[in-house]
């Protein structure tokens, strides 16, 4: 595997090494040793996906706040996504910075999403599947969400207008970076 580290500090572009010969290819997708390596020590302890009928289709954008915090290694695995994280940390170089990646089942790459930052993507293609491995559970309570469009993050998605997208995700509220950076205080909940 190939690891390039995005503009976001912490967020990894994984590319997989193929081993190609008349049958098809072999690649690994995982590997903890290759991963503690590059510099990510990760715990993977819940693996989901999402299928998706309908070209730009988006879910997201969403996070977990501490004390249950959640990295996400995502990967397209039928289909193809504009996947997008947003970095939240409040104390980050990058703060409110945006990365955009394509992951297709073709290209094979994953992104690894850290805590603390938001993600969602729109899907590309029709009949798209994405494969998510994170490093915390799902713990509803401590999940947060803001609108995919939200002119705070200067997202260009590939479809702004017809997109097919959950009422919720739709509605969430404006972003503030004031209002967020007050919430994770009050809460004693730390961006690191």
């Amino acid at each position: 595997m190939i690891f390039s580290e995005t503009a976001i500090p912490g967020a990894y572009i994984v590319e997989p090494q193929r081993h190609s010969d008349s049958r098809g290819y072999f690649v690994r997708q995982w590997c903890q040793r290759e991963f503690a390596q590059a510099g990510l020590d990760l715990q993977i302890v819940q693996a989901s996906s999402s299928f998706n009928l309908h070209r730009h289709t988006v879910r997201g954008m969403h996070l977990q706040v501490p004390p249950a915090l959640e990295g996400k290694l995502i990967r397209c695995i039928g289909g193809a996504i504009l996947d997008v994280i947003v970095d939240l940390r409040p104390d980050s170089r990058t703060f409110l910075q945006h990365v955009a990646v394509e992951l297709t089942a073709e290209n094979g790459r994953s992104l690894y999403v850290p805590p603390l930052c938001l993600h969602g993507f729109q899907t590309l293609a029709d009949r798209t599947e994405v494969s998510y491995m994170m490093t915390g559970f799902y713990d509803a309570p401590r999940g947060r969400g803001f609108r995919w469009n939200d002119p705070a993050f200067g997202i260009r998605w590939p479809e702004p207008r017809n997109v097919h997208i959950l009422q919720r995700d739709a509605e969430y509220e404006e972003f503030s970076a004031a209002a967020w950076t007050r919430s994770l205080s009050a809460n004693g909940e730390s961006a690191t």
